[in-house]
């Protein structure tokens, strides 16, 4: 910083000292830890005493700005100088085990890693082993500082993240960028839907002028009325056009998703019905202004007669024009209100599902209200009603059942469905589910996790964030003191049996009691018996629900904890009603090049359903060379599946929340085995946002032994994968930068999850001219 900004940003410490301290201009112990925002108090107490220089028990602001200036202002040996201190809990000026040991214990805490202590021994002895360069049983400054030197990415700027008041403020001036809506990637980017709004725009101003031209005799505000009552003709027709589900997936196969924004479909829908409540109240206040007028011109009715009543004769049945639009305009004040993301997104669902219903009183209303109306909505009228009627009709037949339920960690109910012969569907499509002892007449839509090639059963994961999605998860989980100990014998009749087993027996029991369904799993548990005598650990009623892979002994990672954790339940004929399959923007994935998928949290539903159906399709182009075991994978673009590369982005906050889906990663894992000459076909990125960044002062240690231990088993100690989980959130530029190095073909970035990261990645998209793609519902 500038001599000028180092004096603004010491006044702005200064500041902050004062409203902390208060009147003893001291900061004691609590009101430390209460300002730092340390979750692990070993850390604040270590920072408090060697921010107390003279030992006092307390620290003054000439003692604050002393280690402000070490921290922010020092050089690199300063900062780990201060971090040696740190982890030389008794000051003897060397680091042993038991308090390497202690620190990263609360490192764990700190970044709510949950491990075993075992794992944490291993964790210990792996870091200290690796600092220890002359084996003298502790570790001194010079070879903590060595050490640290070998993760050049911890180096980049070693700071105490958490504490956001010590954090001087953005003294620099921000530099004027160009407003992003002005750039020209955003336009080449999103041409299809801007030129659709400007037509859609156009359409309504023609509209608007012509009707008003019709009526000029009757006046300005009938004139207004009319213009706008013309463009509630159109909206309120084609706002259903953009739901008509069945005809969109059926648009999506052909060339028309080339030119039309279909994959928009849910924000024009909204963007409609925002234009159709400015519409209807510009028409309702033209109306009232020009019964104001009439009333000064003959006065034979009072302003409550006009719209109260049909005895002025408005409206072309019986004078009810008034009256209907009154309560049109209840109606789609309520319905927009209650459509609002504050209603939905806070467990508050069925609100918005109930008050939506009243479409079809719009609609009916609508042609009471106008004459003409019913021209504009005959024929989408007619393919609307066709799409219900053929949806109740494929949701009734097929018999479907929830045959299987597993409740996971986080409050997420994986539902086991079985699948009708006739129901086809595309990876990431999703349905609208039915279950009638949970609700009689509610449906929701959820995105179907399993692939198509999975031809018996369809997999749905719910995660339980309103009224319905609880019920559901409650109403399964009461079972679980019902049938604890039969499955406890079950499973130890199923352990002796096992043990005994040969591989032909081994078979037969898999395809017989329902935990494995395919060959590829077959082939995956010969191989396990061959290698150990024994079978894998499998968890649950489906191979990829946890599938044990590595058989050395281990302590319990995130895959272990979860089959421990979930509660697989059997329920047979539980009835449901499935309505779908209906298309979504991930359906452009087979015909990309190069692919970034990225979930976050139970975002990763589509992307489960997708990267199993590709690596099936990716299994069924690799080639192998029966004289030498040489594997490759053949590049002739087909009809099937363009990719060349797979790049999938999981973000969680917490490490419950891997436990979903990590079983399949497992397995995904376990087909690409092999390094390929032109590198992995698919690559995983994990990310834990509740876990301190490798910069960070209270996590550099943890995550540098987490590095040492993983490099060692060839596993990570978090997720059991043997990619490694990062900590904090992705740096979006830098992942991009590496997938646009890579230049593996067009890149298309599909995202599934939270709206507001979704604009952060859609502007790094059209920073680096990726097409970018978003789940809506």
């Amino acid at each position: 910083m500038s001599l000028d900004d180092d004096t603004r940003w010491l006044v702005w410490v200064t500041k902050q000292f004062e409203s902390i301290a208060g009147d003893d201009k001291e900061i004691d112990l609590d009101e430390f830890k209460t300002a730092l925002k340390v979750k692990e108090s070993f850390f604040a107490e270590r920072f408090f005493e060697l921010f107390d220089s003279d030992g006092s028990g307390s620290i003054s602001l000439d003692e604050l700005l002393k280690a402000l200036d070490l921290l922010i202002h020092g050089s690199e040996t300063d900062k780990l100088r201060f971090l040696f201190q740190v982890y030389d809990v008794d000051g003897s000026g060397s680091i042993d085990p038991d308090e390497l040991r202690t620190v990263l214990k609360s490192c764990l805490r700190e970044s709510a890693i949950s491990l075993p202590e075992e794992k944490l021994d291993d964790l210990t002895l792996a870091l200290f082993e690796s600092a220890d360069k002359d084996n003298s049983g502790s570790i001194t400054f010079e070879e903590l500082k060595a050490e640290l030197e070998t993760f050049p990415e911890v180096m980049e700027n070693l700071t105490i993240s958490a504490a956001n008041w010590l954090k001087p403020p953005d003294v620099e001036e921000k530099k004027r960028h160009t407003p992003r809506y002005l750039t020209r990637a955003y336009w080449q980017n999103n041409s299809r839907k801007l030129l659709f709004l400007c037509f859609y725009c156009l359409i309504n101003v023609l509209l608007f002028i012509l009707a008003m031209h019709q009526h000029a005799p009757g006046g300005l505000w009938l004139m207004l009325a009319k213009g706008c009552g013309t463009c509630l003709d159109l909206n309120c027709t084609f706002i259903m056009v953009l739901m008509l589900r069945r005809c969109l997936t059926w648009l999506r196969a052909t060339w028309v998703v080339r030119v039309l924004p279909l994959d928009q479909n849910i924000l024009l829908h909204h963007i409609v019905g925002y234009a159709i409540l400015v519409f209807t109240i510009g028409h309702t206040m033209a109306h009232v202004m020009n019964f104001g007028r009439l009333m000064q011109m003959d006065g034979r009715y009072q302003m409550w007669e006009y719209l109260l009543t049909t005895r002025p004769g408005i409206g072309w049945i019986y004078g009810l024009a008034s009256i209907t639009g009154v309560v049109l305009q209840v109606l789609i004040c309520l319905m927009v209100v209650c459509s609002s993301t504050f209603v939905r997104r806070r467990g508050h669902f069925e609100v918005f599902y109930w008050t939506h219903l009243s479409y079809v009183w719009v609609w009916i209303l609508l042609i009471v209200h106008c004459a003409n109306f019913w021209k504009w909505f005959v024929v989408p009228g007619i393919v609307f009603i066709v799409e219900k009627l053929v949806g109740v009709a494929v949701s009734r037949m097929g018999g479907q059942y929830i045959i299987e339920v597993n409740l996971l960690p986080s409050k997420v109910t994986h539902l086991v469905i079985k699948r009708p012969p006739s129901f086809h569907f595309k990876p990431g499509d999703f349905v609208y589910i039915n279950i009638p002892v949970i609700a009689k007449y509610e449906w929701h839509p959820f995105t179907i996790s399993s692939a198509p090639e999975q031809q018996d059963t369809m997999w749905l994961h719910v995660r339980s964030m309103g009224q319905w999605t609880n019920r559901l998860y409650e109403y399964f989980r009461q079972f679980e003191s019902q049938i604890t100990d039969t499955k406890s014998l079950t499973d130890s009749l199923r352990t002796r049996r096992n043990h005994t087993q040969t591989p032909e027996e081994l078979f037969k029991s898999m395809s017989c009691d329902g935990t494995v369904a395919s060959t590829e799993d077959y082939a995956v548990e010969l191989t396990m018996y061959r290698k150990s005598g024994t079978r894998s650990a499998l968890y649950g009623p489906h191979p990829d629900l946890a599938l044990q892979t590595e058989q050395e002994e281990a302590p319990p990672t995130t895959r272990d904890i979860s089959a421990k954790q979930s509660e697989n339940h059997r329920f047979c004929n539980i009835k449901c009603y499935v309505d779908g399959p209906y298309g979504t923007p991930t359906r452009q994935i087979f015909t990309s090049e190069h692919a970034v998928l990225i979930g976050a949290g139970i975002g990763i539903t589509p992307f489960a359903s997708i990267l199993q159906s590709i690596m099936y399709r990716y299994r069924m182009r690799k080639q192998n060379c029966p004289k030498c075991s040489y594997s490759w994978c053949e590049t002739i673009k087909d009809s099937e599946m363009n990719l060349r590369k797979v790049d999938f982005v999981w973000i969680n906050r917490d490490q419950k929340s891997f436990e979903w889906f990590v079983s399949l990663l497992t397995k995904l894992e376990m087909d690409q085995a092999d390094e390929e000459p032109e590198g992995r076909f698919l690559e995983m990125h994990m990310y834990m946002t509740s876990a301190l960044s490798k910069n960070d002062m209270k996590a550099i240690g943890l995550q540098m032994a987490l590095d040492l231990l993983a490099k060692k088993e060839k596993r990570d100690s978090i997720t059991g994968l043997r990619t490694r989980t990062q900590p904090g959130r992705p740096d979006w530029g830098k992942v991009f930068q590496k997938v646009s190095k890579e230049k593996k073909g067009k890149v298309h970035v599909f995202y599934c999850g939270a709206p507001a990261l979704a604009k952060v990645i859609k502007a790094h998209c059209e920073q680096f001219g990726f097409n970018f793609y978003k789940e809506n519902f």
